[in-house]
């Protein structure tokens, strides 16, 4: 499911306008319809605000449920990662979601050339 269309489906779940999802996160409206329909994407600070205003990680925002599952080896990076200070893990955590962000921009980059390409 696009990024947009768990948006739109987790806003409504929790009974909410547009608006005042935009309110919660800090943003304009149209910032936000924007988002719902694909037109943009979130920089990484309005999404970590958008995970944390509606209670769920930027992992469940960006990537399906089979995506989501790590394989063994990350597992015992992620072990390994929880024995950390706080402040270290915090680096790996900003890192792990830029790298994410980067990739779901890669995936709707490609998709929005797909489209235009189909248009022609």
């Amino acid at each position: 499911m696009p990024l947009s269309e768990r948006l739109i489906a987790l806003r409504k779940q929790r009974s909410l306008s547009q608006q005042a999802m935009a309110d919660a996160i800090g943003i304009h409206a149209n910032s936000w319809k924007k988002y719902e329909t694909g037109q943009a994407q979130p920089s990484l600070d309005v999404l970590k605000k958008i995970a944390t205003s509606l209670n769920v990680s930027t992992d469940f925002l960006l990537f399906d449920e089979h995506e989501r599952v790590p394989v063994d080896e990350l597992s015992l990076q992620f072990e390994a990662i929880s024995q950390l200070p706080d402040d270290e893990q915090s680096i790996v955590r900003e890192v792990l979601e830029s790298l994410i962000i980067k990739y779901q921009s890669r995936r709707w980059d490609s998709a929005r050339q797909a489209a235009k390409k189909k248009e022609e």
